[in-house]
């Protein structure tokens, strides 16, 4: 880190490939990774690039603008890449010009993607969800250029939930009008569910970039991702004084505080006041009052901590789905809140 650069966002790409590897292996079925969101905010075109040189070759982006940006990155000979949104109205000519593969989720995108000269695509299946897709009951037949059905899981993160199976009974009730065409089922916490509900390929996201597959650590998914800052101040706090707006904390006793260099146009969010802690100096810390917009304040009495030491937000001492819960969340969120302002920086 620089002083033009107080926070970064360090992104473990070794980590990364063996989550590929370990979705793969628990799965027992090829791996489509889900890199929507600019890869959940680690960078798309970095997170792609290594894991097809791991054997990805089929990508799910949500948006179609997210895919012209990833085939320009990975090039005209790249992976495959599906658009979850569809074809809606004249998307179908940007979709084909850079080859793009929507997955229609309703008769008129099939209908429009066919009067724009159809292709290789997906459908959509709704079994539960009522987000997007066609009823089971609606479920066309086979069509031209269909490559892929898929639906989503609504409770994976709960084994347990009766929802798994009746999705997955409603899914496999209507694949015998879809034969040779690839089934996708499992999504990250759908991996873990049993061979039951592999089907052919499974398209994991959050379980890829460090997230546990029921919302909280799990040892076999490796942390991706370090949210780290710089400390900019160190300062004594007298006894009934206070720290940061509104007072929101009020020391009982003389403390010593670090102001950091992240803040929630970071992407901490202003959600970690008051259960949020950091990493510094090899301890567990607790944050002291509101986040702000460019800074937070840390409690290191009693450590010794100089500016531009760093401060570990989340990462392998302060896990993904710990610092979540504190901030009343999920990993998802906090990795796609972090802004723009903070340099993704790879290693590998």
């Amino acid at each position: 880190m620089t002083a033009s650069t107080p926070a970064v966002l360090s992104v473990d790409l070794n980590a990364l490939a063996r989550n590929y590897h370990t979705l793969e292996a628990v799965s027992g079925q090829p791996v489509h990774p889900v890199v929507k969101a600019d890869g959940y905010g680690l960078g798309a075109q970095a997170v792609a690039t290594r894991l097809m040189a791991e054997g990805a070759r089929t990508f799910f982006v949500a948006r179609a603008a997210e895919g012209v940006r990833l085939r320009a990155a990975l090039g005209a000979d790249g992976p495959a890449i599906y658009v979850l949104d569809g074809c809606h109205g004249d998307d179908a000519a940007m979709l084909k010009a850079s080859d793009l593969r929507p997955v229609l989720n309703h008769p008129a995108q099939i209908q429009a993607w066919m009067a724009a000269g159809g292709g290789t695509c997906g459908l959509q299946i709704d079994t539960g969800m009522n987000r997007l897709g066609i009823r089971p009951e609606d479920a066309p037949e086979a069509f031209d250029g269909l490559a892929l059905v898929l639906t989503h899981l609504a409770c994976a993160d709960e084994p347990a939930n009766p929802m798994n199976r009746r999705q997955r009974d409603a899914f496999a009730g209507v694949l015998d009008r879809y034969p040779g065409v690839v089934r996708s089922f499992a999504n990250s916490s759908g991996c873990f569910l049993g061979p039951d509900f592999a089907f052919d390929t499974v398209r994991p996201g959050i379980c890829l970039y460090g997230g546990g597959p029921e919302g909280r650590p799990d040892p076999r998914i490796a942390p991706v991702a370090t949210l780290s800052a710089e400390v900019l101040q160190v300062r004594h706090v007298p006894a009934g004084e206070s720290v940061g707006y509104s007072r929101g904390y009020i020391a009982e006793r003389p403390i010593k505080v670090a102001t950091v260099a992240a803040g929630y146009a970071d992407g901490l969010l202003r959600a970690y006041s008051p259960e949020g802690v950091v990493w510094i100096a090899n301890e567990t810390r607790p944050l002291l009052g509101r986040v702000s917009m460019d800074v937070c304040a840390v409690d290191i009495t009693g450590l010794d901590v100089a500016v531009g030491d760093p401060v570990e937000l989340f990462g392998p001492n302060r896990l993904l789905d710990d610092a979540a819960a504190a901030a009343g969340t999920i990993s998802y969120e906090l990795l796609t809140s972090i802004t723009p302002r903070v340099p993704r920086v790879y290693s590998q």
